[in-house]
């Protein structure tokens, strides 16, 4: 049990117990979010800081009241920007409500649709970001040379898109991860296309260090429960992973070999 326990996700120097982070959009309320996030047992949570109050609308409830930054990491997030000037100055603002907090997610979309990243933009904003002292987790598209330009740029964490964002197709590219998976020397965590526990499973057995979720948690039928699902699938997907799989065969191979049996 030591070897499992002392597994920690480290970004940015911190250390993490749990390999699962989780978005704060699209529950009924602030109460279902904190109930799903522990039920997740997530110890970062990403914050739309255009589309959420954490302290700049005083009349407004604060996420903040029911997650707090001395219990959580908060990863603010530039979703809805579609330029890199945009998601600069949201995390500059990110900055002061957060007292010069530094870890930050950026994503900068090119299209409405389907929400891909624009790398163009992206790679200008996460050089900026980077030279202004944030700690960058990007969102990025599946590219394997673009998540080593990242993360030659300084970026802590490389986080590719698995599916369209919200889309719940699963892991669609693995073949891709798993090139930037193995030539990474910083985290790389799937951000986007979840859609199941056995979703996050597959992405932990192909290396991948976490798993950012929102929708597929929030648009659950149940979402709590759904957060215990995918807690449990994050753990199964690491173990599995560093214990390491059989090869694939195609015939049979029999559990009890037949070589030295009782005549």
């Amino acid at each position: 049990m030591t070897q499992i326990a002392d597994d920690t996700l480290v970004i940015a120097g911190r250390h993490y117990r749990s390999r699962l982070l989780t978005g704060t959009g699209k529950f009924k309320d602030l109460e279902e979010t904190r109930r799903a996030t522990e039920a997740a047992e997530a110890e970062i949570v990403t914050v739309a800081i255009r589309r959420t109050n954490i302290g700049q609308d005083p009349a407004q409830p604060n996420l903040l009241d029911v997650l707090p930054p001395d219990r959580y990491t908060i990863l603010p997030n530039t979703a809805g920007c579609y330029t890199a000037d945009d998601a600069v100055r949201t995390l500059q603002l990110a900055r002061e409500l957060l007292d010069g907090h530094k870890l930050v997610k950026l994503e900068v979309l090119g299209d409405p649709r389907t929400l891909f990243p624009d790398v163009v933009q992206t790679l200008d904003a996460a050089e900026r970001l980077v030279a202004d002292g944030f700690e960058v987790m990007v969102y990025t598209s599946d590219d394997p040379l673009l998540a080593r330009r990242l993360e030659q740029i300084g970026c802590v964490a490389i986080m590719p898109l698995a599916a369209p964002i919200g889309s719940g197709l699963g892991i669609q590219n693995r073949y891709n991860l798993l090139e930037i998976v193995e030539n990474a020397k910083v985290p790389v965590l799937v951000d986007a296309g979840v859609g199941t526990a056995s979703d996050a499973a597959i992405a932990m057995e192909l290396g991948c260090d976490g798993v950012l979720m929102n929708t597929a948690i929030a648009g659950a039928r149940d979402p709590v429960l759904m957060a215990h699902a995918m807690k449990l699938a994050i753990q199964a997907g690491r173990a599995a992973f560093r214990a390491g799989r059989i090869p694939r065969k195609r015939y049979a191979s029999a559990s009890s070999p037949i070589d030295g049996t009782i005549g």
